[in-house]
């Protein structure tokens, strides 16, 4: 599939933190074990234009002078729940606001044709719009487990936290998104993190 493991290496996180997928996709399809819902995301005002896309070399250039956590959103031209997250999820205020605050958010195309050069490796795709073809940067950032929609988080360096793949609505999308850029990643696990913000107003 166009996997390059040793390339791969540096995005690659410790593995109970990769373990928090299993627990957000439970949370994207409906209540979380034992009835507790993750709190809705507040209304806001939102952006009038929109989520700030940007393709995945503009991230890179942005974040080397003002660095931000990175929100990939991996997708295909024929994935319909794709399309029903750019409808549902994505047109949503409190998203909007928080991402365009707090992420840089880019679109990859899973299928693009284009060629990426990062981390001293060149990734590219030689069929590209073709299904069943899939960029090399795409297949790496999910370790070749293709699956769409997938959303993937980086850190400021650069670096993979995780990736979820799984259609996921605006009400549990947002306490993903304060999870890492608010670092509580770092101190403690998603389910931990996710009993602290029930029944608390978002920030």
């Amino acid at each position: 599939m166009g996997l390059k493991t040793k390339q791969m290496n540096r995005l690659k996180n410790s593995g109970w933190l990769l373990s928090i997928l299993c627990i957000i996709c439970i949370y994207s399809c409906g209540s979380a074990p034992g009835g507790d819902p993750v709190p809705t995301a507040p209304e806001t005002a939102g952006d009038g234009n929109g989520v700030h896309w940007m393709s995945f070399d503009q991230a890179l250039k942005l974040n080397a002078t003002n660095p931000k956590k990175i929100f990939i959103d991996v997708y295909t031209d024929w994935c319909g729940w794709c399309k029903k997250m750019d409808a549902d999820t994505y047109t949503d205020p409190a998203i909007i606001s928080y991402l365009n605050k707090y992420y840089y958010s880019v679109r990859l195309d899973a299928e693009t044709g284009d060629t990426f050069h990062f981390q001293n490796h060149k990734f590219s795709n030689p069929r590209p719009h073709t299904k069943g073809y899939t960029n090399e940067l795409a297949s790496s950032l999910l370790d070749g487990k293709l699956g769409y929609p997938t959303t993937v988080y980086m850190d400021e360096k650069i670096q993979r936290l995780t990736y979820i793949q799984s259609y996921v609505s605006a009400t549990y999308l947002m306490p993903v998104l304060k999870y890492f850029a608010e670092n509580k990643y770092q101190t403690m696990k998603f389910d931990d993190y996710k009993k602290t913000i029930v029944g608390t107003a978002a920030k």
